[in-house]
């Protein structure tokens, strides 16, 4: 008998780390849950963030991402009772979209019976989605490099020193996506694109060989970062306040506004001095102290 019900975990993102834009990203230990149940009546809940903003109708994500799944898998949607329990904060950056996206193709896959395998699932969220870099790590865990080929994308892993700690501020004003890539110029000098793609190799070799001294100079960026500080200008002071407390580096999360940090040590105090910095000029934030997860989005009851 085909299952009825369905519960799925899928965590939080971060992307770009840096100079990597919309080819890095780096799944957290911080987690949403979704359940979906075939129903007779379309019924969608969100509970926690998002609960008096997000959708709950059938253009909810969550719900759209899985009756997407039932047509690709070559079925009629079915009615869907579909509670969300939201603890990734939205258009801040940590890829609460490509949760939502991917935990409705999950889950709809799980109640079909699991038709579509990882790549199918990659390639069906990076459609919806528009790019991979956050839907990557939700869907498969770790930090990955993700490229498109073709038809196909390459979301290859790279392994992170173990002791490494992501700090996250998570500042009060949103910052969402179409308007955090608005503010970007549509051309690269061949000096800022060297800049970048000498900075992502670095990046990549830094924390596959454990290299994390090298992690402050190869999370340098020029191709998003100074536009999107306009919309943040608190964010270079972050970032400052951040590396002088000890952090190894210190990015824009994703499209912003939130701004990561990683570190081997000294947690807390990184923590409190962005939050200070954010305080000092005007922004309240919220810290949240993490690690980046090699676990992605995964079933934890169907029956």
């Amino acid at each position: 008998m085909r299952p009825r019900s369905v519960s799925v975990r899928v965590p939080a993102t971060t992307a770009n780390l840096g100079p990597g834009f919309d080819c890095l990203g780096m799944a957290l230990d911080w987690w949403n849950d979704v359940h979906v149940e075939v129903s007779s009546e379309p019924r969608v809940v969100a509970l926690g963030e998002g609960a008096d903003s997000l959708s709950s109708s059938e253009d909810n994500l969550v719900y759209r991402a899985a009756q997407a799944l039932f047509r690709e898998a070559g079925e009629e949607p079915p009615h869907l009772s579909v509670t969300c329990e939201n603890r990734i904060p939205l258009a801040r950056g940590l890829g609460s979209s490509a949760a939502a996206l991917v935990g409705g193709l999950v889950a709809a896959n799980a109640l079909c019976e699991r038709p579509l395998d990882e790549p199918c699932l990659l390639q069906l969220a990076a459609r919806m989605e528009g790019h991979a870099d956050n839907v990557a790590p939700a869907l498969l865990g770790g930090c990955r490099v993700v490229v498109r080929n073709g038809d196909s994308i390459v979301a290859d892993a790279v392994s992170t020193p173990p002791e490494l700690k992501a700090i996250v501020l998570v500042p009060d004003v949103p910052m969402p996506t179409r308007q955090a890539r608005a503010v970007l110029s549509p051309d690269v000098t061949r000096e800022d694109a060297v800049f970048n793609l000498g900075r992502v190799a670095l990046l990549v070799n830094a924390l596959a060989q454990g290299r994390t001294e090298n992690l402050r100079v190869a999370a340098q960026d020029r191709l998003h970062q100074p536009a999107r500080a306009g919309i943040f200008p608190a964010m270079k002071y972050v970032i400052r306040a951040a590396e002088s407390a000890g952090a190894l580096c210190a990015f824009l999360s994703g499209g912003g506004s939130s701004v990561l940090a990683l570190a081997a040590s000294r947690f807390m105090t990184i923590g409190f001095e962005m939050a200070d910095a954010a305080d000092k000029l005007g922004y309240q934030a919220t810290v949240r102290i993490t690690s980046p997860s090699a676990l992605g989005a995964h079933v934890v009851d169907c029956n």
